[in-house]
């Protein structure tokens, strides 16, 4: 290279240093200045969240939501600020999340019903629910899916999309539950007697609640029986002792009374 070649390539690069030198300590001063403001405002967000009793889930996605965009907002600041062309760089990234989320569409929409149970709370942790028809204690909400334990212990995993678009019945949510049993009497039964003994099974079990009052009432004029609907409330957490100590104390107190419930007879025909 001749000295006058090697003369204007230092004045090139002398040219494009003073050129972009504001441009690029600008850059790095919006960096560092984004960068802490992005772990503020999430921060801040968080906070805010957790004071107002929102959901760990929501609060944590809504958290990661934000610092993502904020920084994909402070990234195309930088490169803008460096005079490179943004408009290619967008467009690349709307093609991008819309082939995502085409090739997402099931993962999305349980996304959506994830948010809408969080946000809704048609049940919480700890609630027993019958939903997508099964049973079960609600174990984990996630933002995907809603993971319930069956009584007989099985872990079951249900999609949100399908869980927040289905019918769902919560047995928790109210504090307590009603009993619904049928006792059945034979016709020749006193139906005084039958009703009194089965209102005073009620007041002796110390779970059967007072209120809401227990109702004991002639249900149905069987073919060979007469049912009682037997009717008391309790405790979520007493539910399933409730329905056991009736059933036992029935059986117990019928036989001492001579009160008949009844049952298939077989008859033995013996031929001579």
């Amino acid at each position: 290279m001749t000295p006058i070649e090697i003369q204007n390539y230092f004045e090139t690069i002398k040219k494009l240093i003073l050129e972009y030198s504001p441009k690029f300590v600008v850059a790095i001063l919006i960096l560092l200045i984004g960068l802490w403001g992005t772990s503020f405002i999430t921060k801040t967000a968080k906070k805010i969240m957790v004071k107002r009793n929102v959901e760990v889930t929501l609060s944590t996605f809504i958290g990661n939501l934000i610092f993502w965009t904020l920084r994909i907002l402070l990234f195309v600041t930088v490169i803008s600020k460096l005079g490179i062309e943004t408009s290619s760089f967008v467009a690349v990234l709307g093609a991008a999340g819309l082939a995502i989320g085409l090739s997402l569409q099931g993962s999305l929409s349980n996304f959506a019903g994830g948010i809408l149970i969080i946000l809704f709370k048609p049940f919480r942790i700890g609630d027993f629910i019958e939903a997508q028809g099964v049973l079960g204690t609600v174990k984990d909400i996630k933002i995907f899916s809603t993971v319930i334990t069956s009584p007989d212990n099985k872990q079951i995993v249900i999609p949100n999309a399908a869980l927040s678009n289905g019918v769902i019945t919560n047995y928790t949510v109210n504090g307590i539950r009603r009993v619904d049993l049928v006792i059945s009497v034979d016709y020749a039964t006193d139906l005084q007697l039958a009703k009194t003994t089965l209102e005073n099974i009620l007041k002796s079990i110390p779970e059967v609640l007072p209120e809401p009052e227990a109702a004991v009432f002639i249900n149905n004029l069987a073919t060979s029986s007469i049912d009682f609907a037997v009717r008391p409330f309790t405790k979520n957490e007493h539910f399933w002792k409730v329905k056991s100590d009736v059933l036992e104390k029935t059986k117990r107190t019928f036989d001492e009374l001579g009160i008949e419930i009844p049952y298939p007879h077989q008859v033995e025909i013996h031929k001579e």
